[in-house]
């Protein structure tokens, strides 16, 4: 997906205006064991726009281990909203996880890959030093419901090769009831396959009405819970749909109580601090404003990225830069 960051750009071009989110936001709140982190809505894609919900980065909160962003989408209704159509646009520095709880995503990109993610799937793509990609909902979508995630690469990997993934986790049982879908790293006894740069933990996690599940973490790993659907108590905080929770690393389980009359349907992520500072705009992410001027130079010049094929039409235009100095944010406040 396409996002600006790093805050507002000044630009009357409706191609810009559609991708540029900042970073504010109401406060995050600390209640109870973990800090609540809330969502702004957010226009997303272009001049052909769907909405999403955004929860990180915040001005409090720019990652969570490496996760650096969250977007958090539907149900739509594809013939009300017209679905997803984000055409060709670029991404450095960091991997893009894309998991859905409904519909059909197909994605083209400039390592040759044509793919579809469907629910319970996972494709993971590597920017590294440059890759361009596109996502449409198909067809056959009725209703597009599901999130895309980032993942900051580390800096002595954030020059990588372009490389995608794409992996269908079986479920596994939960402590107390539900089940859970590991895409990256470890729980509740499952791995995944698929390796990543820095330790990682993505997980879907689906539990009954009334139910209490109690997992072993890594005590090194901080941790996210989104809520998709449903009302729970993470760490005794309570979380409601779209609420993003954190906890900071030292905790060896992890108990989630779903307070609903009906199934909770969760995002677990996590990692261990990721100690490094970013400067995250637009679609890139890199260590310092002079990185992300010539990323956005090589994109409007055609070079570095390569070509997305069978994208039928043009890409996007990079917005225009602020005018301020873009500034390094991490979490060492």
């Amino acid at each position: 997906m396409s996002t600006t960051e790093n805050g507002p750009v000044p630009t009357t071009d409706p191609a810009a205006t559609a991708n540029t989110p900042t970073v504010e936001g109401a406060p995050a709140a600390r209640t109870g064991g973990a800090e609540v982190l809330p969502p702004r809505d957010v226009p997303l894609g272009g001049p052909r726009a769907m909405t999403v919900r955004r929860t990180l980065p915040q001005r409090e909160r720019t990652l969570i281990g490496a996760w650096c962003f969250v977007d958090h989408y539907g149900p739509d209704d594809v013939a009300t909203t017209g679905g997803m159509d984000v055409a060709p646009h670029p991404h450095i520095g960091l991997q893009t996880v894309s998991w859905l709880f409904s519909g059909e995503i197909e994605h083209r990109d400039s390592l040759g890959v044509h793919a579809f993610v469907r629910p319970g799937e996972l494709n993971l793509m590597t920017a590294g030093q440059g890759i361009a990609h596109s996502e449409t909902s198909t067809a056959a979508t009725t209703v597009l419901h599901g999130v895309q995630l980032w993942v900051a690469l580390p800096d002595a990997h954030r020059h990588t090769a372009r490389d995608f993934h794409h992996h269908v986790p079986s479920p596994v049982p939960l402590p107390g009831g539900g089940e859970a879908r590991v895409f990256l790293g470890t729980l509740a006894g499952d791995t995944s396959p698929v390796p990543t740069f820095t330790p990682l933990l993505g997980a879907e996690l689906t539990l009954p009405a009334g139910a209490t599940t109690t997992l072993d973490v890594d005590p090194a790993f901080e941790h996210g819970l989104l809520v998709d659907q449903g009302d729970v108590l993470f760490a005794d905080t309570p979380l409601h749909s779209a609420d993003l929770g954190h906890l900071p690393p030292g905790r060896t389980t992890l108990t989630v109580t779903n307070t609903s009359a009906a199934p909770a349907r969760l995002v677990l992520l996590g990692g261990p601090p990721f100690g490094e500072d970013i400067v995250m705009w637009w679609n890139f992410i890199g260590r310092t404003g002079e990185e992300i001027v010539q990323a956005r130079l090589d994109w409007e010049k055609g070079t570095r990225f390569g070509e997305v094929q069978g994208y039928p039409g043009d890409r996007l235009p990079a917005p225009e830069l602020p005018n301020v100095a873009l500034k390094a944010r991490g979490n060492r406040h």
